[in-house]
């Protein structure tokens, strides 16, 4: 696993061993930076379900703002900041030890409005719809941001309640993009 593009482009990557994590594939790393590219330059992105923090980093490395990283594993998160120490990007971080929905409680109580918050849960999650509703409710993400939800392809009926969403298949993974003034 390596860094595409930007300042730190082909750094490569710790990534936690076993089945635990499922890191986001290149190819779909990619084409999820190609579709939001515009978006990146100076935004506060979110990385919900962090793991190794490649999605994150890859944003930072294209010129996001600032991250947030949430994951609930101590030791992912270790890595995460080796990982952001390897490209030099830590400075442009913050790490939070949590699961996502406290996360979410928390960013919100502290006003946080996120440009883009990516959310990738692992496959077998069933309550990607109750998280995206706390997003939206919480406002967590500016009027004119967007949520991005990495699934399983097989896992996409959630989708039928947003109007507005754009999904996009790649093998078996999806990338849902939802507005955040989608309407319900």
């Amino acid at each position: 696993m390596r860094v595409i593009a930007g300042s730190a482009r082909g750094t490569r990557l710790k990534a936690p061993k076993g089945l635990s994590v499922r890191p986001t594939a290149d190819r779909v790393k990619e084409a999820l930076f190609n579709i939001i590219a515009p978006r990146v330059i100076d935004c506060l992105f979110i990385d919900l379900f962090a793991g190794s923090g490649a999605v994150g980093i890859e944003a930072l490395s294209r010129g996001a703002g600032f991250c947030i990283f949430n994951e609930q594993k101590i030791d992912h998160l270790e890595m995460i900041k080796d990982n952001l120490s390897k490209t030099g990007l830590a400075a442009k971080a913050r790490l939070i030890c949590a699961d996502a929905e406290k996360t979410i409680g928390r960013l919100a109580s502290e006003e946080i409005k996120a440009d883009l918050l990516f959310v990738d849960p692992p496959y077998q999650y069933n309550h990607i719809a109750v998280l995206v509703e706390q997003i939206i409710n919480r406002q967590l993400v500016k009027r004119s941001g967007l949520i991005i939800v990495e699934h399983a392809s097989r896992n996409n009926q959630w989708t039928e309640a947003y109007t507005r969403c754009r999904l996009k298949r790649y093998g078996d993974t999806s990338l849902t993009f939802i507005p955040a003034s989608v309407n319900r």
